[in-house]
Protein backbone atom coordinates (compact mmCIF):
# COMPACT_ATOMS: atom_id res chain seq x y z
CA UNK A 1 0.00 0.00 0.00
CA UNK A 2 1.70 3.21 -1.11
CA UNK A 3 0.51 5.19 1.86
CA UNK A 4 3.33 8.00 1.07
CA UNK A 5 2.51 9.05 -2.17
CA UNK A 6 3.16 12.45 -3.01
CA UNK A 7 5.91 12.55 0.09
CA UNK A 8 9.34 13.55 -0.06
CA UNK A 9 11.46 11.95 2.91
CA UNK A 10 15.01 12.87 4.20
CA UNK A 11 16.78 9.67 5.81
CA UNK A 12 19.85 10.27 7.81
CA UNK A 13 22.54 7.87 7.66
CA UNK A 14 20.67 5.76 5.26
CA UNK A 15 23.70 3.63 3.19
CA UNK A 16 23.25 0.37 5.28
CA UNK A 17 21.61 -1.42 8.34
CA UNK A 18 18.45 -0.10 9.26
CA UNK A 19 18.67 3.48 8.23
CA UNK A 20 18.94 1.80 3.88
CA UNK A 21 15.79 -0.78 4.91
CA UNK A 22 13.94 2.37 6.29
CA UNK A 23 14.47 3.86 2.13
CA UNK A 24 13.62 1.39 0.66
CA UNK A 25 10.31 0.52 2.44
CA UNK A 26 9.93 4.29 2.34
CA UNK A 27 10.32 4.12 -1.72
CA UNK A 28 8.10 1.26 -1.59
CA UNK A 29 5.30 3.18 0.08
CA UNK A 30 5.59 5.91 -2.88
CA UNK A 31 7.61 8.34 -1.73
CA UNK A 32 10.95 10.31 -3.24
CA UNK A 33 13.86 9.61 -0.88
CA UNK A 34 17.09 11.34 0.01
CA UNK A 35 19.59 8.97 1.02
CA UNK A 36 22.14 10.68 3.20
CA UNK A 37 25.33 9.36 3.98
CA UNK A 38 28.58 10.58 5.84
CA UNK A 39 31.17 8.85 4.26
CA UNK A 40 30.45 5.64 2.53
CA UNK A 41 29.57 6.98 -0.93
CA UNK A 42 29.23 3.88 -3.06
CA UNK A 43 26.60 2.52 -0.34
CA UNK A 44 24.08 4.97 -0.48
CA UNK A 45 24.38 5.21 -4.46
CA UNK A 46 23.72 1.08 -3.97
CA UNK A 47 20.77 1.79 -2.36
CA UNK A 48 19.32 4.54 -4.81
CA UNK A 49 19.94 2.07 -6.97
CA UNK A 50 17.71 -0.14 -5.27
CA UNK A 51 15.20 2.64 -5.09
CA UNK A 52 14.98 3.16 -8.98
CA UNK A 53 14.97 -0.73 -9.83
CA UNK A 54 12.11 -0.95 -8.20
CA UNK A 55 10.57 2.40 -9.72
CA UNK A 56 11.17 4.96 -7.40
CA UNK A 57 12.89 7.79 -7.19
CA UNK A 58 16.05 8.69 -4.83
CA UNK A 59 19.22 10.55 -4.46
CA UNK A 60 21.91 10.28 -2.31
CA UNK A 61 23.40 13.12 -0.61
CA UNK A 62 26.60 13.33 1.14
CA UNK A 63 26.45 15.56 4.55
CA UNK A 64 27.99 15.05 8.38
CA UNK A 65 24.86 15.75 10.69
CA UNK A 66 27.14 16.99 13.43
CA UNK A 67 28.12 19.98 11.46
CA UNK A 68 25.81 23.10 10.88
CA UNK A 69 26.80 24.00 7.11
CA UNK A 70 26.76 20.75 5.78
CA UNK A 71 23.15 20.16 7.57
CA UNK A 72 21.95 23.34 5.45
CA UNK A 73 23.68 22.00 2.50
CA UNK A 74 22.14 18.51 2.80
CA UNK A 75 18.59 20.82 2.99
CA UNK A 76 19.50 22.75 -0.11
CA UNK A 77 20.44 20.30 -2.36
CA UNK A 78 16.71 17.71 -1.09
CA UNK A 79 14.73 20.98 -1.88
CA UNK A 80 16.24 22.43 -5.51
CA UNK A 81 15.89 18.41 -6.33
CA UNK A 82 12.32 17.60 -5.25
CA UNK A 83 11.03 20.86 -4.50
CA UNK A 84 10.50 20.16 -0.66
CA UNK A 85 10.95 17.94 2.33
CA UNK A 86 7.79 16.40 4.01
CA UNK A 87 9.50 13.75 6.71
CA UNK A 88 12.43 13.71 7.76
CA UNK A 89 14.24 10.85 9.59
CA UNK A 90 17.15 10.96 11.90
CA UNK A 91 18.68 7.59 11.99
CA UNK A 92 22.18 8.51 11.92
CA UNK A 93 23.89 7.36 14.97
CA UNK A 94 27.30 5.82 16.23
CA UNK A 95 27.53 3.57 19.52
CA UNK A 96 31.06 2.99 21.64
CA UNK A 97 30.30 0.69 24.48
CA UNK A 98 32.98 1.41 26.86
CA UNK A 99 32.83 1.57 31.32
CA UNK A 100 32.11 4.80 31.90
CA UNK A 101 35.70 4.24 33.68
CA UNK A 102 37.21 3.24 30.28
CA UNK A 103 35.59 6.37 28.03
CA UNK A 104 37.64 8.84 26.58
CA UNK A 105 36.68 12.44 26.26
CA UNK A 106 36.92 11.60 22.67
CA UNK A 107 34.04 9.04 22.73
CA UNK A 108 32.25 11.05 24.75
CA UNK A 109 32.32 13.99 22.48
CA UNK A 110 31.48 11.72 19.13
CA UNK A 111 28.83 10.11 20.33
CA UNK A 112 27.16 13.48 21.68
CA UNK A 113 28.16 15.38 18.47
CA UNK A 114 26.64 12.65 15.82
CA UNK A 115 23.62 11.15 17.95
CA UNK A 116 22.47 14.39 19.87
CA UNK A 117 23.94 17.30 17.97
CA UNK A 118 23.24 15.52 15.22
CA UNK A 119 19.46 15.28 15.67
CA UNK A 120 19.57 19.27 17.27
CA UNK A 121 20.77 20.42 13.38
CA UNK A 122 18.39 18.75 11.73
CA UNK A 123 15.35 19.69 13.65
CA UNK A 124 16.40 22.87 13.71
CA UNK A 125 16.80 23.48 10.00
CA UNK A 126 13.64 21.60 9.86
CA UNK A 127 11.60 24.30 12.21
CA UNK A 128 11.19 26.21 9.15
CA UNK A 129 12.43 23.92 6.12
CA UNK A 130 9.91 21.54 6.72
CA UNK A 131 6.71 21.72 4.39
CA UNK A 132 3.11 21.87 7.32
CA UNK A 133 1.66 18.70 8.45
CA UNK A 134 5.26 16.80 7.98
CA UNK A 135 6.49 14.37 10.11
CA UNK A 136 10.17 13.56 11.87
CA UNK A 137 11.09 10.68 13.76
CA UNK A 138 14.02 10.09 15.37
CA UNK A 139 16.22 7.47 16.97
CA UNK A 140 16.54 6.24 20.59
CA UNK A 141 16.81 3.03 21.78
CA UNK A 142 15.56 0.24 24.07
CA UNK A 143 18.94 0.27 26.06
CA UNK A 144 17.82 3.47 27.85
CA UNK A 145 14.99 1.14 29.47
CA UNK A 146 17.32 -1.17 31.17
CA UNK A 147 20.58 -0.80 32.73
CA UNK A 148 23.37 -2.27 30.45
CA UNK A 149 27.06 -1.55 31.52
CA UNK A 150 29.16 0.06 28.97
CA UNK A 151 26.26 1.61 27.14
CA UNK A 152 26.19 4.64 30.17
CA UNK A 153 27.72 7.36 27.09
CA UNK A 154 25.25 5.90 24.50
CA UNK A 155 22.17 5.98 26.29
CA UNK A 156 23.07 9.01 27.92
CA UNK A 157 22.90 10.52 24.04
CA UNK A 158 19.61 9.07 23.39
CA UNK A 159 17.79 9.83 26.57
CA UNK A 160 18.58 13.58 25.23
CA UNK A 161 17.12 13.22 21.75
CA UNK A 162 13.84 11.60 23.43
CA UNK A 163 13.55 15.23 25.44
CA UNK A 164 14.93 16.99 22.55
CA UNK A 165 11.66 15.12 21.02
CA UNK A 166 8.95 15.92 23.18
CA UNK A 167 10.17 19.37 23.81
CA UNK A 168 10.35 20.24 19.64
CA UNK A 169 6.73 18.46 19.09
CA UNK A 170 5.36 21.61 20.65
CA UNK A 171 7.42 24.15 19.26
CA UNK A 172 6.32 22.94 15.71
CA UNK A 173 2.79 21.36 16.53
CA UNK A 174 1.15 24.43 15.39
CA UNK A 175 2.45 23.36 11.86
CA UNK A 176 0.62 20.18 11.82
CA UNK A 177 4.39 18.44 12.19
CA UNK A 178 4.55 15.23 14.48
CA UNK A 179 7.44 14.34 16.07
CA UNK A 180 8.31 11.16 18.02
CA UNK A 181 11.05 8.88 18.46
CA UNK A 182 11.31 4.93 18.40
CA UNK A 183 13.59 3.04 19.95
CA UNK A 184 14.56 -0.40 18.71
CA UNK A 185 16.01 -3.22 20.84
CA UNK A 186 19.18 -5.47 19.98
CA UNK A 187 18.54 -5.68 16.05
CA UNK A 188 20.58 -7.62 13.56
CA UNK A 189 22.64 -5.09 11.86
CA UNK A 190 26.78 -4.95 10.90
CA UNK A 191 26.55 -2.19 13.58
CA UNK A 192 25.11 -4.35 16.13
CA UNK A 193 26.66 -7.19 15.71
CA UNK A 194 30.76 -6.68 14.63
CA UNK A 195 32.62 -7.71 17.75
CA UNK A 196 30.44 -9.33 19.67
CA UNK A 197 30.89 -13.10 20.46
CA UNK A 198 28.42 -15.07 19.47
CA UNK A 199 26.95 -15.58 23.31
CA UNK A 200 26.81 -12.45 23.30
CA UNK A 201 24.20 -11.93 20.55
CA UNK A 202 22.26 -15.06 21.67
CA UNK A 203 22.10 -13.53 25.52
CA UNK A 204 20.87 -10.01 23.83
CA UNK A 205 18.39 -12.08 21.42
CA UNK A 206 16.71 -14.21 24.27
CA UNK A 207 15.85 -10.65 26.42
CA UNK A 208 12.99 -10.27 23.35
CA UNK A 209 9.55 -12.45 24.38
CA UNK A 210 10.49 -14.25 20.75
CA UNK A 211 13.75 -15.08 21.99
CA UNK A 212 15.96 -13.58 18.65
CA UNK A 213 17.07 -10.27 17.25
CA UNK A 214 14.87 -7.98 15.48
CA UNK A 215 15.61 -7.08 11.87
CA UNK A 216 15.83 -3.65 10.03
CA UNK A 217 12.36 -4.87 8.40
CA UNK A 218 10.89 -4.56 11.82
CA UNK A 219 11.90 -0.96 13.05
CA UNK A 220 11.57 0.17 8.83
CA UNK A 221 7.45 -0.94 9.06
CA UNK A 222 7.13 1.37 12.69
CA UNK A 223 9.13 4.39 10.48
CA UNK A 224 6.72 4.25 7.76
CA UNK A 225 3.60 3.71 9.76
CA UNK A 226 5.15 7.52 11.87
CA UNK A 227 5.58 9.28 8.46
CA UNK A 228 2.16 8.77 6.93
CA UNK A 229 -0.77 10.56 7.46
CA UNK A 230 -2.24 7.71 9.54
CA UNK A 231 -0.48 8.92 12.52
CA UNK A 232 -1.51 12.11 12.50
CA UNK A 233 -2.84 11.92 16.18
CA UNK A 234 0.44 10.88 17.82
CA UNK A 235 3.21 13.45 18.65
CA UNK A 236 5.77 13.78 21.34
CA UNK A 237 5.77 10.01 21.96
CA UNK A 238 8.57 7.07 22.09
CA UNK A 239 7.64 3.83 20.73
CA UNK A 240 9.44 0.68 21.51
CA UNK A 241 10.20 -1.37 19.05
CA UNK A 242 12.03 -4.04 20.89
CA UNK A 243 9.90 -7.57 20.32
CA UNK A 244 9.01 -7.33 24.25
CA UNK A 245 13.04 -6.73 25.41
CA UNK A 246 12.01 -3.69 27.52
Amino acid sequence: METLNGKVVLVTGASRGIGATIANQIAEAGAKVIVNYSGNKEAADKVVEQIIAKGGDAIAVQADVSKTDEVKNLFDIAISHFGKIDVLVNNAGIMITKLIKDTTDEDFTRQFDINVKGTFNTMREAATRLENNGSIINFSTSVNRIMLPSYGTYVATKAAVEQLTRVFSKEVGSKGITVNSVSPGPTNTELFTNGKPQEVIDRLASLSAFNRLGEPDDIAKIVVFLASDNAKWITAQNIGVNGGMA
